[in-house]
């Protein structure tokens, strides 16, 4: 089974998406809290395998509770979903900078939210391209133009990892890499785990993230 904790400050949207979660087959509610603060102490006694995070709540918002559970050394296996709404996307690009793996909406439909829990789970990033160049192009400092001018943090990266992270940030699953580049899943999935270890990213979610800053995909180029 796969547990997750929600954490919301409306009643009412926590009931519906633990309604929707546990008519689920595959899926329990660990848990449900009010504020980040609360999430942050029922996900450490928890552990649950996803926490689904709202941004504006009282007392801790989800930002600084995503943080407090992503750098918290018993939490590496529990991956963060930011629930959010259009007008948070400001939010959602700190969240991700956060470790957070993800968004969804709160508009989304059911099969949406599922699925999206489903390809978190699965260890994927849930940044489809064009949500990803909105807030890239939003919020993102400015790329440098010319590959030459790169950040010097990815110099620690094969000329196939820098492939491999174009394509992680450009929103292709590992499927889809690994038709790309003519590879099978399994090699792709290796080529991602190395290049997320160089790099110290958390997930995929911070691959993304590294591959706008450092200037590797520049914003309005997105595929």
């Amino acid at each position: 089974m796969i547990s997750v904790v929600i954490v919301d400050d409306q009643a009412l949207i926590r009931t519906a998406v633990s309604q929707l979660i546990t008519q689920e087959p595959d899926f329990t509610v660990a848990g449900v809290a009010a504020d980040g603060a609360e999430a942050v102490r029922m996900v450490r006694s928890l552990r649950p395998d996803l926490v689904l995070m709202d941004i504006r709540m009282p007392v801790m918002d989800g930002i600084d509770a995503t943080r407090a559970i992503r750098r918290d050394p018993e939490l590496q296996a529990t991956r963060v979903v930011i629930l959010t709404t259009f007008e948070d996307d400001e939010y959602v690009l700190q969240a991700l900078r956060m470790g957070a793996s993800g968004f969804v909406s709160k508009g989304s439909d059911a099969d949406h939210l599922m699925q999206a829990l489903h390809t978190v789970h699965n260890g994927e990033a849930l940044l489809s391209p064009h949500a990803t160049k909105v807030l890239i192009d939003r919020y993102a400092r400015p790329a440098p133009a010319a590959n030459h001018n790169l950040s010097p943090e990815l110099a620690v990266l094969t000329d196939r990892e820098r492939e491999i992270l174009h394509l992680v940030a450009s929103g292709l699953s590992t499927t889809d890499i690994a038709k790309r580049l003519t590879i099978s899943p399994q090699t792709a999935k290796t080529h991602i785990n190395r290049t997320m270890t160089k790099l110290q990213a958390h997930d995929r979610a911070q691959l993304v993230i590294i591959a706008y800053e450092s200037g590797l995909l520049v914003p309005g180029r997105l595929r």
